[in-house]
């Protein structure tokens, strides 16, 4: 099997969109690449590690990464299983329409700032239903171009931004207990596990993490576990076993979750992937 799967999902003037897949067989960090546009990329199963010079970014479903054009980067998968996501390129007029400027570099080619930024359960929301409509042909391309430049209005728009303010030593800290949740979603952690694995008093991992997130870690946690089910959610016909994969207690007890972080219950996502 080759090391990646891309597929072409959507090819218009405004967007073209792919779903790239990646075995994620190289732990260390592998040959420097770069792309010829700015592209957003939406992490939604597993985790790898995007080191553009010295810094670091976590690639996960909680965020949308920005690779910025003719920006050499390098990665890195820390654990095992391979990672997929929705990369976006936009036209440049369009992106520049749709991207605050506070994130956009002052001079040169297109570009953002910073590696990446955090998106909420409705960005999520928008990644899994545009991946399984296109995948199933559910939806026509003028509406997926409508609803891809809503995902990126939300993930990009003040409502859902948070700028990073912690310093180095602590977003990598953060960035290792982002690791260590993703290496087994289905896991209930202890804060004292976590602790345990990563080092340091419960207590401050709390603060660290909450001070370079936003959110609490076992919110945080919860939203890659939730972002898991949008991506398997139309492979499973019994979602008590979906639930039970990814750790939770009950059935109820995801169907709350899904229900509170998407405003729908999972049958009805389901069923919305899948309309004639």
């Amino acid at each position: 099997m080759p090391e990646f799967e891309v597929s072409h999902l959507l090819d218009t003037s405004t967007v073209a969109v792919r779903n790239v897949r990646c075995r994620g067989i190289c732990h260390h960090s592998d040959a420097e690449e770069c792309v010829s546009d700015t592209h957003l990329v939406f992490p939604y199963r597993g985790v790898y590690l995007r080191h553009v010079g010295s810094d670091q970014a976590v690639a996960d479903a909680n965020h949308v990464l920005f690779f910025n054009a003719d920006e050499g980067y390098r990665v890195s998968h820390p654990i095992e299983g391979g990672d997929a996501s929705l990369s976006l390129c936009l036209s440049e007029s369009t992106l520049r329409e749709l991207a605050p400027n506070s994130l956009l570099k002052d001079c040169g080619k297109l570009g953002f700032r910073r590696q990446y930024q955090r998106i909420d359960p409705r960005a999520q929301a928008l990644v899994a239903l545009l991946r399984h409509g296109l995948d199933n042909g559910t939806i026509e391309p003028l509406e997926a171009e409508g609803l891809f430049l809503t995902l990126v209005c939300r993930s990009l728009g003040p409502r859902t931004s948070h700028a990073p303010e912690a310093t180095y030593a602590r977003r990598r800290l953060a960035d290792r207990v982002k690791v260590l949740l993703a290496s087994d979603l289905s896991r209930r952690w202890a804060l004292a596990e976590i602790a345990a694995e990563i080092g340091g008093s419960p207590v401050y991992l709390t603060q660290v993490f909450q001070q370079v997130e936003g959110i609490p870690l076992y919110r945080y946690h919860l939203r890659l576990r939730l972002a898991r089910a949008l991506d398997l959610i139309a492979r499973y016909d019994d979602l008590s076993a979906l639930a039970a994969e990814l750790g939770f207690s009950s059935h109820s007890h995801f169907a709350a979750a899904f229900r509170q972080a998407y405003g729908r219950s999972p049958t009805a996502f389901k069923q919305s992937t899948q309309r004639s």
